[in-house]
């Protein structure tokens, strides 16, 4: 659990490199003036914990596969 959780900090801290100022992006302009950027962002999250609850439901299938062996 503790590799998990540096893992998952590691990859959220690893964002703030590409923050790079000085280049403006149209499209994400034009979502964060009329509130759409909020509906990309909400769809994202919910797609990667989605994922990351299918993965630690496989992960928890497997080892009581393996245990049973």
């Amino acid at each position: 659990m503790k590799k998990i959780s540096l893992l998952a900090l590691l990859l959220l801290s690893y964002v703030g490199v590409f923050a790079q100022q000085g280049q403006t992006v149209e499209m994400a302009d034009s979502f964060r003036s009329s509130g759409k950027i909020y509906v990309v962002i909400a769809v994202i999250v919910i797609i990667f914990v989605g994922l990351s609850v299918y993965l630690f439901a496989i992960d928890r299938r497997l080892k009581k596969i393996e245990k049973e062996k």
